[in-house]
């Protein structure tokens, strides 16, 4: 399902991982004869603000096929050869985490495993490593961030870092061929970077939007909640009192198509069909008359992508 590619993208990419050590890498360590390594130091650039510009695949390209976006967002400050300070978007301020040196320029640091590929004073280039059970990939996801120190932005290259993150023509070329195919074919639909939206027109029905809480574990940011965008509806006066839970795809006109159940039903293909039929008939009856759909859209770009339901019916006669 494209849920499950999303999540794992999320997971490889963002490399959320449990810090275990940065010596139970696969290939770790200095064998007998050879050099030994130096751990990396950042005391050379302790106390410079950089910010991320850019953050790519090796293909050049911000975006993939799922719509997921690699969006440069840190900003950090190195305090010292164990420190890192990192701006957290939701706090807005900065958060100090500690930052563990491994060989051969990799270190840890918010709970992400990173490679240096370059540094010095106005710039710098890492690449997202992953880890596997207890070794680390040091060949890398081949997703890369890219730093520029504020102070050569703004008085070397005299612009800002809004402006430096906007998504590259190469970019706008992507999106649209794929808007291209999810518009030929609303099953072929991708995550849109603003997610459709749902909105009662009916007092007898509510409708609202699941968010990720930030924490810690998320470096407190939620902003790739658009993946899987989650909507709760409740809807009074029902015909009966029910609860269905189903993905359903929007299409660039705002037309809805059911996608698939969000339940189990351990091979009873019967009692999944009539899940089917069932849930399938409350979005073709209740959803058309007493909802607003807008379709999502990627770069002001309009097109097919899918959401999550969780719909409640709750009958006349319902007492909660």
């Amino acid at each position: 399902m494209l849920l499950i590619n999303l999540k794992t993208l999320k997971t490889a990419v963002f490399g959320l991982l449990i810090i275990l050590s940065v010596f139970t890498f696969g290939c770790g360590g200095n064998q007998p004869g050879q050099k030994k390594r130096e751990l990396i130091s950042f005391r050379p650039y302790n106390g410079i603000n950089y910010s991320e510009v850019s953050r790519r695949q090796r293909n050049g390209l911000s975006f993939n096929e799922y719509g997921y976006q690699l969006e440069p967002q840190w900003k950090l400050k190195f305090v010292s050869d164990d420190s890192v300070s990192i701006f957290s978007p939701t706090k807005n301020a900065f958060i100090n985490f500690p930052l563990t040196r491994g060989y051969d320029s990799i270190f840890n640091a918010a709970r992400s495993w990173l490679k240096i590929r370059q540094i010095n004073k106005d710039s710098i280039t890492m690449e997202i490593l992953i880890q596997k059970g207890d070794s680390l990939d040091v060949k890398g996801t081949k997703v890369f961030m890219r730093f520029f120190a504020d102070n050569y932005v703004k008085n070397v290259l005299h612009t800002d870092t809004t402006t430096l993150r906007k998504p590259s023509r190469a970019d706008t070329l992507f999106i649209h061929s794929l808007a291209a195919k999810a518009t030929a074919d609303y099953t072929k639909a991708f995550s849109a970077r603003q997610p459709a939206e749902i909105t009662s027109k009916s007092p007898l029905v509510t409708v609202s939007r699941r968010t990720t809480k930030p924490d810690i574990l998320n470096n407190f940011d939620n902003s790739d909640d658009y993946l899987d965008p989650n909507y709760d509806i409740v809807i009074k006066n029902a015909y009966k009192d029910f609860y269905f839970s189903f993905t359903m795809y929007i299409d660039d006109k705002g037309n809805l198509y059911y996608g698939a159940p969000l339940v189990g039903f351990n091979g009873d293909q019967e009692r999944e069909a009539d899940y089917i039929h069932t849930s399938k008939a409350v979005m073709e009856s209740y959803f058309k008359f007493y909802l607003n759909v807008k379709p999502g859209k990627t770069l002001g770009i309009i097109h097919s992508s899918m959401v999550s339901i969780h719909v409640e019916g709750k009958a006349k006669n319902h007492t909660k």
